[in-house]
C-alpha cells in the first residue's frame, strides 16, 4: 500500500526461486485474486446508501452472480408467506419496500460433498421501528446488511474458486421501518415451523428475519451452518469496535474450524457460551419465547433465540463493531468506510473444509 497522495498498486509480481514451488504460489494467487474481489463487493454493497441498497437492490446483486456459476433464487413477500415466514414479513410489514429471500447456490457436483450452508441478516436500513433507535443510532444502520453483504461477496469468491464443498448462500433481506402497518411491541408473532414470538423490541429484528431462514436451513440437510450478523450492540461491548466477532456453536468442531479460519484470516471470532440462563430471560408468558430478554439480557439472549430454530450443527458470528472501520489506521490494510468483514472468513472455512 503506498501513502503516497494520488499513487496506487496497480501490479504486484511475485518471485519464486524453486520451479516446484510455482504452482502452489499461483494456486495462492488465484485464490487471493477470487477472495478479494468478494470482498469488495460486500464493501461495496454496504457502503452503498440505504436509499439505494434495499432488499431488491441486494436481490440484483445475487443475481448477477448466476453469471459466474451460481444458481441464485429469490423469493418475494408472497413467496415468503407460502413458506409461513410469519417472523420476516412481521418486520417488512412497516416498510414500503417488499422483503426478499435470497438462495445462492454453488454445486460442483461430486459424489458425497457435504453442504454447508451460509446465512447472513440483510437488514438494509434499521430504524428500530417503534423501538426507534436515537438520532445519532440511526446513522450508521445502513450497515445493517453487512452479514448478507458478506454471504454474497463470499459466494461470489467460492464459485469463482469451484470449491470442491456444496455451499448455499441465503440472506433473509428487509427493511425494519415504522408506519401504520408496522408491527408493535406486544405483538405476538409466528416463525416458520410454528414457534410464537412475543415482540419485546422491535429493534430486535434481525434474529426475528433470522429465525425463518434458519428453519428454512434446516431443509436443506446441512452438514454444517454458519449465520452471520450485525447483531447486538453487547457483542461490542464484550470485544470491543474491530477487535473481534462474538463466536456462539452448538458444535466444537464447527467453532474450531471457524477459529482456525479466523486466524488464518485475520478476521477473528472468540467463542462464547450458551448458557441456559440466558434462556431463561426470554421466557415468556403469552408465546414460546421473547425476541429479547431487555438491556441486560446480554450478548448470549440473542445467540440463544437463535437456537431455538436449529437442529444441526450451527455456528452463530455477531459481528457488530466489525461490519465498518471508523478511522483510518485502526486496521491497517483498511481504509474508512464498510470492512468487508466475513468474505475472507467464510472463504477459509470452505476451502479448509475437507482438510
Amino acid at each position: 500500500r503506498t501513502k503516497e497522495p494520488g499513487r496506487r498498486v496497480t501490479s504486484v509480481t511475485l518471485l519464486e526461486r524453486d520451479g516446484a514451488k510455482l504452482p502452489a504460489l499461483e494456486e495462492a494467487a488465484r485464490c487471493a485474486r477470487a477472495t478479494v474481489r468478494g470482498a469488495f463487493l460486500a464493501r461495496d454493497l454496504v457502503n452503498t446508501p440505504a436509499n439505494v441498497a434495499n432488499p431488491e437492490f441486494l436481490a440484483q446483486a445475487a443475481r448477477e452472480l448466476a453469471t459466474s456459476g451460481l444458481e441464485v433464487t429469490v423469493g418475494d413477500a408472497q413467496w415468503a408467506a407460502s413458506e409461513d415466514m410469519g417472523a420476516l414479513l412481521a418486520v417488512s410489514r412497516g416498510s414500503a419496500n417488499e422483503p426478499r429471500f435470497i438462495v445462492m447456490e454453488h454445486d460442483p457436483g461430486r459424489a458425497q460433498q457435504p453442504t454447508v450452508v451460509l446465512v447472513g441478516k440483510g437488514v438494509t436500513f434499521d430504524t428500530g421501528g417503534f423501538s426507534l433507535k436515537t438520532r445519532d443510532g440511526m446513522v450508521p444502520m445502513k450497515a445493517d446488511m453487512a452479514g448478507a453483504a458478506a454471504v454474497i461477496g463470499a459466494m461470489a469468491a467460492i464459485a469463482e474458486l469451484d470449491a470442491p464443498v456444496r455451499v448455499i448462500g441465503i440472506c433473509p433481506c428487509v427493511e425494519n421501518m415504522a408506519d401504520a402497518r408496522a408491527y408493535r411491541p406486544s405483538d405476538v408473532i409466528v416463525a416458520r415451523g410454528g414457534t410464537s414470538i412475543e415482540v419485546i423490541s422491535t429493534d430486535a429484528e434481525g434474529r426475528l428475519a433470522l429465525a425463518d431462514a434458519l428453519s428454512y436451513a434446516g431443509d436443506l440437510q446441512p452438514s454444517a451452518v454458519v449465520d452471520i450478523a450485525t447483531l447486538t450492540g453487547s457483542s461490542i461491548v464484550a470485544m470491543g469496535a474491530g477487535v473481534s466477532a462474538s463466536l456462539f456453536a452448538n458444535d466444537d468442531q464447527l467453532a474450531q474450524r471457524l477459529a482456525g479460519a479466523g486466524d488464518a484470516t485475520g478476521e477473528r471470532v472468540w467463542r462464547m457460551p450458551l448458557f441456559a440462563e440466558y434462556r431463561k430471560t426470554i421466557e415468556s408468558q403469552v408465546a414460546d419465547m421473547k425476541n429479547s430478554g431487555g438491556a441486560r439480557g446480554g450478548v448470549g439472549t440473542a445467540a440463544v433465540f437463535l437456537q431455538e430454530f436449529v437442529s444441526y450443527p450451527w455456528a452463530h458470528i455477531d459481528m457488530a463493531g466489525m461490519e465498518v472501520v471508523d478511522k483510518p489506521g485502526q486496521r491497517q490494510y483498511l481504509s474508512s468506510g464498510a470492512s468487508g468483514y466475513g468474505v475472507r472468513l467464510l472463504v477459509e472455512l470452505v476451502r479448509s473444509w475437507e482438510d
